[in-house]
């Protein structure tokens, strides 16, 4: 029996670009050395995930259904058939994010995703409407963004973070009419203001406020993307840039993967923007979403809804205090990694080979700089000869730069994990450097 043979030339152009090989990669040499100790998963730390929760939660939300006075042949219709687009808990995600972000959104203003990726795929597609359309990035910028403007034919052009963290709004304003003098329209600019992936680097809120001027002054709507939020700062310390919005300018992406579980593949979008349709007809943007996922997911599972209900609903609808526990999880994890980074590389080790690091505030990832290539190549060696994986950072820089960077991340790891993990790096990046 003979089989089509497909030219990869005559498949969509994004199946031979590098980026979208970048996470397949990352499996699989996890999978060749399993023995290795790894700083490349950002997910979240298994310890805290218990299976017999799942039961729990979803008959709280259950029994949350009965109590509104939803029969049984209803309660077992809304748990298993399609449901709508929208979701069927943007209620409580809306209660949600009042309590822990001070973002009051009304729950029809809410698309309930399949993870943040879907949402980022339903944003980008309906914001850009032509070709001549661009999406500013923040860089270095998440991947999965990037990956999803490949797949859809949409031009990113790259806006360096400032010293403070995310992108400075002088370069907002550079890169937007660069793009606008080409001839192209500068359409929206995709940041992540709380311990972003990669750079873990964070937003004060000076600077908060500056970029969403910047983008106001040269029409751009800013995609925010927080999977960090619920748990990675104390309430109203540092407010995202959607509760800081005044304009409705600010499109909001969130997810339960770092903060419930990521098994469940549970996101939302808050697109509270009004849509004028050419009779003058008005929606919301959120209900022009629904209408593009309805053609890609149909709906988002009813059962991942149910359990993060649940879990919503045995909190009252407050993650930021269930998430206690985590965040001193992390935040110790993070002061091992800095504490052990300095333990093995003194100021004069570090002038000597050109090593050094950020400091996050909080968050999963710290990024190194290192005296050699740390693509692929480097990184296997280290986890064939040293026992340690880490992550380039090349792939996250959209115009190149990066590649004497690497990506650290803690959160999958225990301390005496990290203190041999950094023990193993050290001696490779020195054997490296020789």
């Amino acid at each position: 029996m003979s089989t089509v043979t497909l030219p990869l030339g005559d498949l969509h152009a994004s199946l031979a670009d590098p980026l979208l090989d970048a996470m397949t990669f990352l499996n699989e040499v996890t999978e060749r050395y399993p023995d290795a100790l790894s700083f490349a998963p950002g997910r979240p730390h298994e310890g805290f995930f218990e299976p017999e929760d799942v039961h729990s939660h979803l008959d709280t939300y259950l029994a949350h259904l009965a109590e509104r006075g939803l029969s049984g042949s209803a309660v077992r219709t809304a748990l298993f058939q399609y449901g709508p687009t929208k979701g069927i808990i943007a209620d409580l995600v809306a209660r949600t994010l009042a309590n822990d972000e001070g973002l009051h959104a009304a729950p029809e203003s809410l698309v309930l995703t399949v993870g943040a990726q879907e949402g980022m795929l339903l944003v980008l597609r309906a914001l850009c409407a032509t070709p001549e359309d661009v999406l500013l990035v923040s860089s270095p910028c998440y991947v999965g963004v990037t990956g999803a403007a490949r797949l859809l034919d949409l031009a990113t052009v790259p806006v360096p973070e400032g010293p403070a963290g995310g992108p400075d709004p002088e370069a907002v304003r550079e890169a937007a009419r660069a793009v606008r003098a080409a001839g192209r329209r500068p359409r929206a600019l995709y940041v992540v203001p709380d311990f972003a992936n990669p750079s873990g680097a964070s937003m004060p809120v000076e600077a908060r406020a500056g970029l969403l001027d910047a983008a106001a002054e040269e029409g751009l709507l800013v995609i925010e993307d927080n999977p960090y939020g619920f748990f990675a700062r104390e309430p109203g310390a540092r407010p995202t840039l959607k509760a800081l919005d005044r304009r409705g300018q600010v499109v909001y992406l969130g997810s339960f993967a770092k903060t419930c579980f990521p098994g469940a593949r549970l996101g939302y979008v808050v697109a509270d923007q009004q849509v004028l349709a050419p009779d003058g007809r008005r929606t919301l943007l959120a209900d022009e979403l629904a209408k593009l996922k309805s053609m890609t997911t149909v709906n988002t599972p009813a059962l991942s809804q149910a359990v993060i209900g649940g879990m919503l609903l045995r909190y009252d609808c407050r993650l930021r205090e269930a998430n206690g526990p985590a965040r001193a999880h992390y935040a110790a994890n993070l002061a091992a990694l800095l504490r052990e980074l300095e333990r093995h590389f003194p100021p004069a080790e570090r002038a000597r080979l050109g090593v050094s690091w950020n400091e996050p505030e909080g968050g999963f990832f710290a990024v190194l700089q290192v005296p050699f290539t740390a693509d692929e190549a480097a990184m296997e060696r280290c986890a064939r000869e040293h026992g340690v994986l880490w992550t380039p950072m090349a792939p996250f820089y959209p115009a190149g730069g990066g590649e004497r960077r690497l990506r650290l991340s803690i959160s999958a790891l225990s301390e005496h994990q990290i203190e041999t993990g950094v023990a193993r790096l050290a001696d490779f990046i020195k054997a490296a450097a020789s």
